[in-house]
């Protein structure tokens, strides 16, 4: 396929959405506050806060008032002589109650919603979501719909090399999209390390842990596009991990569903045929710069040791190096922090990157991979 279907394919799963959000991101914090947020449960939790916060207001006003007007009151300079006593029983048990009372009152309102927050039965739509390094991983597990979510914030920007955007690494390449009006559940999960799905908007921020699945819940009542970003360190890309969620009509989520489909279709059928050697490196350059440069450098040189050079002498000519190659990007290496891509790219990506590293930046060893390959390594396996 050339680059130009592949946009197409990458264009048509989100036709709907100039009409409906229109690349237009909410923000309902003024700067000062925590944010509104656009779901009912951000409403009360914002509620609450502020709540909260005039009863410390006025506690503070309280303590500090009476303690300032006795410092200034019952001041040495004016003949004040301090009272000695022992105790007073009445003003202990005054200061014991008034506490748990203010205590109680607030308790009572934050763990009604507390339970709202922690109650994801009857939801309409259950998504897997895994944290890897550094991306977000969606299924739709209704629906047979998977995809990752990149951060698509261009590199000359994050090297400084040109200007910054509006959504400077917050904006991705494939956003969450969600219906509105709809419960919405989460299953929170890690492949590697701890991370944490965060968009406060939606007043959700749910730990992902490796070995773990944690749960929550959100519905959203108007269209908009809400972001977000991980809030766990997870290592040296942890500003590269965004979150986009994108609510949308239930008619325009229909759509969307569909568009989903028919291009993991597509991409089922590209396995089948055999690729020229200007589509591998094509579609090899795109998923190398989605999938692999973060680690090994546009340029693949790199960074000794962790991550090695893919440029020059990284890459091996020996006759058994092809097949060392196919294995390390299909299953990873032990003890580095080289990760198996075979569950997670598609045979025709995984063969396309491979035959791009290996004919890319001066290495020109003139190896191709055909998708059909990776393939029927994965079926054997």
């Amino acid at each position: 396929m050339s680059r130009l279907t592949w946009a197409a394919l990458g264009a048509a799963s989100q036709p709907f959405l100039t009409a409906t959000v229109q690349a237009s991101s909410i923000n309902t914090s003024s700067g000062w506050n925590m944010p509104v947020g656009v779901t009912e449960i951000s409403r009360e939790v914002f509620g609450l806060h502020m709540t909260i916060f005039w009863i410390c207001v006025a506690i503070a006003v309280v303590v500090f008032g009476v303690m300032f007007y006795s410092l200034i009151a019952y001041r040495k300079s004016k003949g004040a002589s301090a009272a000695h006593f022992h105790e007073n029983t009445v003003v202990e048990i005054l200061w014991t109650a008034v506490p748990m009372v203010i205590l109680v009152l607030m308790a009572v309102p934050a763990t009604a919603t507390l339970k709202k927050m922690y109650d994801t039965s009857q939801a309409d739509i259950d998504i897997l979501v895994t944290g890897y390094q550094w991306r977000w991983r969606y299924e739709y597990l209704e629906n047979d719909v998977e995809f990752f979510s990149n951060l698509a914030t261009p590199r000359e920007q994050i090297h400084g090399t040109q200007a910054k955007g509006n959504n400077y690494l917050v904006e991705v390449d494939e956003a969450m999209v969600v219906p509105t009006g709809q419960k919405i559940r989460l299953l929170l999960t890690a492949n590697d390390v701890i991370h944490s799905w965060w968009v406060p908007d939606l007043a959700v921020k749910k730990d992902a842990i490796p070995g773990f699945v944690n749960e929550t819940w959100f519905e959203v009542d108007e269209p908009g596009v809400y972001r977000g970003q991980c809030a766990e360190l997870c290592g040296s890309g942890h500003a590269m991990m965004p979150i986009e969620v994108r609510a949308v009509t239930p008619e325009d989520y229909a759509v969307w569903l569909e568009s989903k489909r028919a291009a993991a279709a597509a991409e089922a059928e590209g396995a089948g045929r055999e690729w020229s050697m200007d589509e591998l490196m094509e579609r090899g350059e795109a998923t190398y710069a989605t999938y692999c440069a973060a680690c090994h450098q546009p340029d693949g040189k790199g960074v000794p040791p962790a991550f090695p050079a893919l440029a020059g002498e990284g890459i091996s000519v020996d006759p058994g190096a092809l097949e060392d190659h196919k294995q390390i990007v299909l299953h990873g290496r032990s003890g580095t922090a080289m990760a198996a891509f075979g569950e997670n790219l598609s045979p025709s990506e995984i063969a396309a990157v491979i035959t791009y590293e290996r004919n890319a930046w001066g290495n020109e060893t003139g190896d191709e991979v055909q998708p059909a390959e990776i393939q029927a390594m994965l079926e054997s396996e």
